[in-house]
């Protein structure tokens, strides 16, 4: 069913707020650079309208904290059904770009600067190499989809192609133009398709039903506070903390702290909470865990925000240790994604190894 927008003035007597159009199609792209965010807060512009070895033309290109690429075609009007195909066309082009390549873009749209010190200051994370262009995302825009374009990319979506659609209305109320937004699909299932994608060609393997959680920041995050609490969490941001909705109860986890290693496995018991919810089983009873954590009162400055709110994941934990003891060694699986369904050689491999580093892995009947 097409998504449909809809403001209304509040009052006694509401009032609908009528629809209205931008003035141009570029006009929407310029305000996306100058405001990011109209998008999506977790992304970083590094290019627009580049010309592909093909020969069209990009209209923005973004990249991602953990460095994946994010492909964005604007169509102001309504999408015909060949906008996919030749989205599709263009992230063939983008899978392909190699590290300088990217700085080179990066270097145009911005004038000279340095992608790798920008980078680092956006996200508070080196660039790594290794890992950039590693997967990447199709973001279609849209003020509508005819039906055969929605299915579409619904379809590819279901089979872990990372694409999606972000619909933009304009409305006009006393003289002043709105913008209003919304995702055809949950921006988290595209961000975990982008993740789970092999790194190299022909790297594909089948998801072995094991979840990778990365337990990341810990100026704002205490393992042991989440050994002792029973939980995984993210936040900061909702690229940090969307993934953590691809957890169920019963679904066991591998946690992994960033530079560290592999530090626990465990059982999620209950799907994710805001912090402004979550509480936890205290010597006094049961509490909000913003009144025990150690940077609960980092969390309690953000738990109204749903955006940078933390968010938590209750997990019974099978075997853990601490910081000090993360296993580590050469070959095993990593990501930046709080949280992830691998699908490559690497990620089995790690999970037998750590099954052998982590004897208690099975959850007791």
């Amino acid at each position: 069913m097409p998504i449909q927008h809809a403001i209304w003035q509040v009052g006694q007597s509401p009032i609908q707020v009528p629809l209205a159009r931008l003035a141009s199609e570029r006009l929407l792209e310029e305000m996306i650079v100058r405001e990011p965010r109209i998008l999506s807060s977790e992304w970083m512009l590094i290019g627009k309208q580049e010309i592909t070895s093909h020969g069209g033309r990009i209209d923005l290109l973004a990249i991602a904290p953990d460095g994946a690429l994010v492909l964005i075609e604007l169509k102001r009007d309504r999408t015909p059904r060949d906008i996919v195909a030749q989205a599709l066309d263009y992230a063939s082009w983008v899978a392909e770009l190699t590290p300088d390549r990217i700085v080179q873009i990066y270097n145009r749209f911005s004038n000279g600067q340095s992608l790798e010190t920008d980078f680092q200051r956006r996200f508070g994370t080196e660039l790594d190499e290794e890992t950039l262009n590693h997967s990447h995302q199709i973001i279609i825009v849209a003020s509508e989809l005819d039906a055969s374009t929605e299915r579409i990319v619904g379809y590819l979506n279901a089979r872990d192609i990372a694409i999606n659609v972000v619909f933009f209305q304009v409305f006009e109320n006393a003289g002043q133009q709105l913008l209003s937004r919304a995702w055809m699909i949950d921006p988290g299932e595209t961000q975990a398709n982008a993740a789970t994608a092999p790194q190299s060609k022909g790297e594909r393997a089948p998801w072995n039903g094991e979840f990778y959680v990365s337990f990341g920041d810990t100026s704002s995050r205490s393992w042991e506070d989440a050994r002792q609490y029973g939980f995984v969490s993210g936040g900061g941001g909702s690229w940090y903390s969307q993934t953590l909705k691809l957890l169920s109860p019963g679904d066991r986890i591998w946690v992994k702290i960033p530079k560290k290693g592999f530090v626990g496995v465990g059982e999620v018991s209950e799907s994710v909470q805001s912090a402004k919810d979550f509480k936890v089983e205290t010597l006094k009873g049961e509490q909000l865990a913003i009144d025990v954590l150690q940077h609960g009162s980092l969390y309690r400055q953000t738990a109204n925000d749903p955006e940078q709110a933390e968010y938590f994941v209750r997990v019974k934990w099978l075997d853990t240790v601490d910081v000090a003891h993360a296993f580590h060694e050469v070959g095993l699986f990593g990501n930046q994604n709080t949280v992830c369904q691998p699908t490559t050689p690497k990620w089995t491999h790690t999970v037998e190894r750590l099954k052998s580093v982590f004897r208690n892995w099975k959850a007791m009947a």
